[in-house]
């Protein structure tokens, strides 16, 4: 090896090495290597030790923007809603005959009562056909008349069935708590956000109780079709099980490719082992600060693995080479953690920032998402690019790794031709080639720019889009959709009076001319208000003649229908009604039309005494958190690409250097964007994520390739020469990293979760087209921008 050529800039090894020399960081590292990894041993047994106390839960409160004023809303008025916020829809169906049964009505009084005793569900609003606060009004010889919906006595005979009937017929809850079929009736579960011993609901514990009821029912000849907040999160912690599967797979791949690239069984061993380590120590930090991972934040680890992956692979490869040139290990690992450290502090440093800008949105599941993965780079500082160049200074690498490594510069300075992959990268430095990728990435970046346009904020399928369309969840939606005429969205304008004041005819003359116009909308299945409720009454008292199903302007008709109104039209003060708009379902489009004509409604409607709320109901926080997300979705890109650009400066001191590293991230940002109108996913609280971390991790790939071109262009190389260097020294790993990581991700697809599929096939995407980023459209940037003048200036 001692014929080889050194490359320039990168360090000269045939000076005899002083210990003495380096940074203060430097020294104190490697001349107390011992002390560096016993405390490195006894906090990853310390925070092993903590991560078996990591809590696996969510909070619906965690999943909405609790400072938007929807949502500030809601909240205020939280008490005086009935089953708006975080509730579970139990629909019992009878595959055979109808609910008008009296084995069926068993069956669903038991479910019903099993139903009621769980924790943290609230007993006072939990709505069935068994519990007394569903009641029926109707107009008989002896005039209105109301009670509960089922008899007094009931005793299961054809006379009290019918008489069942008849009471169901007259409560308005056909379409509500009874299909429009009569094959189904629903358990209307709302929750409390805490259970009666003060500790937040359990999910996981929810689902599984809702799931044992399920099965035990079903064996009774029902079916039973579950929806809710709850649920969605029972069935993504169950899930969980297939995450830490393909978190499996994932090491396996990231392993078996590092050793494919080194064949040393050692170094390999050490690249998984630091950042492994480094997912210890996130996991038992969490718990140490308070926190809990949800199903969110469950793929963070990964995402810690793969960035340590990557820095991993840097370093072992450096000191791999200085051993092939002869170098002592101690002294290679030392050059290694010179040349490459700033250069990894910068990139972790623009992972930091990809991860902490999500703190700009107001989502606490999101912001703690940001927070825990923070967390995760931190420690990367510490794993590998410090234990790991400690630990590898210990153990060196095989004599014939080493040698391997260096086969390709070896035939360099032995003037054979270089090998094809790298002749053809290099390639990109000479005008003409440099030209062609430039104004391919232009056309690249336009397109994807253009396309990016149509990306739409929020869900875009019914149902719960975090789970697969054939899911049991979903299959669930499906059926509520169908038998009920109206899906489980429902989003609640508040109208707020003076107390005592809800029924004036000129509050309710504006809430029935708002229901008019809301039932025009596309998208809008049903509503239901008071000053409905008084054209029924009004139709009702005069035999039900169509032609009385008007609002008339008498106030003692108003105030005699609202006395007998349920509790969940107006609260019991009379200071807030209530408009519930039942949605097809919660897509965007959706959302934005009735969100857009409420505004404009209260806009030309409020009064002093009159205000038009938004919004309350499962698809008015869906659309609160739209807009959130929508608000922040420029915002967070603008902070990461500038945080990238300040941490690229204060490493490069060249705007043109800047340029070059930061284009080609830009382009893939786009085409990213692109790929998901093509892929039909929107902007939303899982894939917000994901945009932001394209662009901080792939940074990564260009800060590795371009501190080396730069170091070769200012020891006087041409730029060709000088990011062969580069290639032969960072570029094999930065090719090696972003396969091996775009691999593992691409095995989310097939992941039971629909939002760890989409994100897996986003990072894939990332991850290549970053990769081809750094390797093809950086040369030919820097053939333009790295002039010779300028490379010295900034060195």
């Amino acid at each position: 090896m001692a014929g080889i050529a050194v490359p320039a800039g990168v360090m000269d090894t045939s000076a005899p090495f002083d210990p003495a020399s380096g940074s203060v960081i430097e020294r104190a590292l490697f001349n107390h290597r011992w002390l560096v990894v016993l405390l490195c041993a006894l906090l990853t047994v310390l925070l092993g030790w903590q991560a078996t106390r990591l809590q696996l839960n969510a909070s619906f409160e965690k999943t909405i923007p609790t400072q938007h004023r929807y949502v500030q809303n809601y909240l205020t008025h939280q008490n005086d809603l009935s089953g708006l916020g975080n509730t579970v829809r139990i629909a019992v169906a009878a595959p055979q005959g109808g609910i008008y049964d009296a084995k069926y009505l068993d069956t669903l009084r038991r479910f019903s009562d099993e139903v009621f005793l769980l924790p943290g569900v609230d007993r006072m609003r939990m709505k069935s056909l068994w519990t007394p606060t569903t009641r029926w009004v109707g107009v008989t010889e002896e005039g209105l008349e109301g009670g509960p919906v089922i008899p007094d006595g009931f005793d299961g005979s054809p006379a009290k069935l019918q008489q069942l009937a008849a009471n169901v017929a007259r409560s308005g809850e056909i379409g509500q708590l009874v299909a429009r079929d009569a094959k189904s009736s629903v358990i209307f579960v709302p929750l409390l956000s805490k259970d009666a011993d003060g500790r937040a609901v359990d999910y996981a514990t929810l689902s599984a109780s809702l799931e044992h009821l399920r099965t035990r029912y079903e064996a009774e000849g029902v079916r039973v079709h579950i929806t809710g907040f709850a649920k969605i999160v029972g069935d993504l912690i169950d899930g969980v099980r297939a995450v830490l599967v393909f978190f499996g797979i994932a090491v396996l791949i990231a392993a078996v490719m590092v050793f494919w690239y080194t064949r040393c069984l050692r170094s390999t061993a050490l690249v998984v082992l630091a950042s492994l380590i480094a997912v210890v120590w996130q996991l038992g930090l969490l718990p140490l600060l308070g926190y809990a991972l949800d199903p969110y934040s469950i793929l963070v680890p990964f995402l810690v693995f793969a960035i340590g992956m990557s820095h991993g692979a840097q370093k072992m490869n450096g000191i791999m080479q200085d051993v092939g040139r002869g170098v002592h290990k101690l002294v290679a690992a030392r050059f290694t953690f010179r040349r490459l450290f700033l250069a990894g502090l910068t990139a972790l440093l623009a992972d930091a920032v990809g991860f902490a800008v999500l703190l700009v949105i107001d989502i606490q599941v999101i912001r703690e998402l940001a927070i825990a993965a923070s967390i995760g780079v931190a420690v990367l500082i510490f794993t590998n690019l410090i234990l790991l160049p400690v630990l590898l200074s210990y153990t060196g690498v095989s004599a014939q790794a080493a040698a391997r490594s260096l086969r390709a510069e070896a035939a360099d300075a032995a003037g054979s031709s270089k090998h094809p992959a790298w002749a053809f990268l290099d390639r990109f430095t000479e005008r003409r080639w440099a030209t062609v990728a430039v104004v391919a990435g232009l056309v690249m970046g336009a397109g994807g720019f253009v396309a990016s346009t149509q990306l739409k904020i929020g869900d875009l399928d019914p149902g719960a889009p975090e789970l697969r369309a054939d899911s049991r969840y979903n299959r669930d939606v499906a059926f509520m959709n169908a038998a009920y005429g109206a899906g489980s969205d429902v989003l609640a304008v508040m109208v707020k009076t003076p107390d005592g004041q809800c029924s004036r005819f000129e509050t309710l003359n504006k809430v029935d001319a708002l229901e008019w116009e809301l039932r025009q909308i596309d998208g809008v299945e049903n509503t239901n208000t008071l000053a409905l409720l008084n054209r029924r009454v009004l139709s009702g008292l005069n035999e039900g003649n169509p032609r009385w199903y008007e609002f008339l302007p008498n106030q003692d008709m108003l105030n005699t229908v609202t006395a007998g109104a349920p509790r969940g039209l107006y609260n019991d003060a009379c200071g807030l009604l209530t408009v519930y708009v039942y949605l097809s379902d919660h897509k965007a489009d959706t959302l934005t039309r009735v969100v857009d004509h409420v505004e404009a409604f209260a806009r030309d409607n409020n009064t002093a005494d009159t205000q038009f709320l938004l919004a309350a109901g499962s698809a008015g926080i869906e659309a609160a958190t739209n807009i959130v997300v929508k608000d922040a979705w420029r915002t967070m890109l603008l902070l990461v690409y500038g945080a990238v650009v300040l941490l690229c400066f204060i490493t490069f001191r060249s705007w043109r250097a800047v340029v070059v590293a930061v284009l080609p991230l830009v382009v893939t940002s786009f085409m990213a964007e692109a790929l998901m109108v093509g892929l039909s996913m929107g902007v939303k609280v899982a894939t917000l994520p994901v945009i932001a971390l394209g662009v901080g991790i792939g940074v990564d790939y260009a800060l590795y390739i371009l501190s080396i071109t730069l170091a070769q262009l200012r020891e006087g190389k041409s730029l060709s020469e000088s990011y062969y260097r580069a290639l032969l020294f960072t570029g094999k790993v930065v090719m090696l990293t972003g396969v091996t990581l775009a691999v593992g991700v691409i095995t989310w697809v097939a992941s039971p979760i629909k939002f760890q599929a989409d994100m897996g096939l986003l990072l894939a995407f990332m991850f290549i087209w970053n990769m081809l980023g750094a390797l093809v459209l950086l040369p030919a940037l820097a053939h333009f921008l790295l002039k010779p003048g300028t490379t010295k200036e900034a060195a």
